[in-house]
């Protein structure tokens, strides 16, 4: 019986060993595996950071382009290029100033402003300073071509406003110098306003006239006119001849000429006037005159 006790004793105990291994081994429970799951997460950034890394690398051994020259500066003013071997920068507007710099070729150059036939220009370093059109039509533009300034100088003709002139000519066959100013009303009227000077031989005459002038092809070089106004004529007559007396009297004028624009902001004039001098109520005399001269606008 006691045996039999020890036997039992004995079977119980293992079958109770027999089933702790079996708890220990089953793969249900969180075993001391826990530390294995870290590894995936340490991994995984290592693959995710590869792909950002490649382009910064393509972006690198890419060359940047190259910057584009423009035709204008961030200012608005035209930018050229100096294609002669230098071009001189003076302190004013003309040939009577000093010269102070040198721009060399190759040099970006800006146009800032223009007065007659100078240019203000302003170099990338900085220097201001006047160059004549003449240097600057040998410059190009950042297209490659050369910068040309015929169109400019045709504005300025078909844009004139005022004229200022001289002729001289004939009156009634002596000689007669007058001087002139022209407005511009509209692209075909104007009004003009002339003073004139004869010297003759007997005698000396002053006159001055203002007139409508009419001119229906002013966009044109050569170009013809029409005009008619009104004024005051006076005579000096020679104090040695005998009963000289001196003649106020009003005028009446009609003209007709043509002119030439020559070049630059210069205009060639000829002319050919009729003056009706009313002397009194019951005497009018009439005068022929032909001039011919030269004018300036601006």
């Amino acid at each position: 019986m006691k045996c039999r006790a020890y036997e039992v004793a004995a079977v119980l105990i293992a079958s109770a060993l027999c089933l702790g291994r079996a708890w220990a081994a089953d793969p249900a429970e969180p075993a001391p595996a826990p530390t294995a799951a870290p590894a995936p997460a340490s991994v995984a950034p290592a693959a995710t950071t590869a792909p950002v890394a490649a382009p910064a690398a393509a972006a690198a051994s890419t060359p940047a382009p190259a910057p584009v020259a423009t035709q204008t500066s961030s200012s608005g003013d035209e930018r050229l290029q100096i294609a002669d071997p230098y071009i001189e920068l003076r302190t004013g507007p003309g040939r009577g100033f000093p010269i102070f710099f040198v721009a060399q070729r190759n040099d970006w150059i800006e146009i800032q402003l223009r007065h007659t036939d100078w240019y203000r220009i302003r170099t990338d370093s900085g220097k201001v300073g006047w160059v004549s059109r003449e240097q600057l039509e040998t410059t190009l533009t950042a297209g490659g071509i050369r910068k040309s300034f015929r169109d400019v100088m045709l504005d300025d003709f078909l844009s004139r406003r005022v004229q200022l002139g001289a002729a001289w000519g004939h009156f009634k066959g002596e000689p007669i110098l007058k001087l002139y100013t022209s407005y511009r009303l509209s692209e075909t009227l104007s009004a003009e306003a002339t003073i004139g000077q004869v010297q003759g031989v007997f005698s000396g005459t002053n006159l001055w006239h203002i007139n409508m002038m009419a001119e229906p092809w002013s966009d044109r070089r050569f170009s013809p006119f029409v005009g008619i106004g009104v004024g005051k004529f006076t005579n000096y007559p020679n104090l040695s001849l005998v009963a000289a007396t001196t003649t106020n009297a009003k005028l009446v004028n009609a003209v007709i000429g043509v002119r030439y624009y020559l070049t630059e902001r210069f205009v060639l004039r000829a002319d050919y006037s009729l003056y009706t001098v009313f002397v009194n109520d019951a005497q009018t005399n009439e005068y022929r005159a032909w001039t011919a001269g030269v004018s300036f606008f601006f």
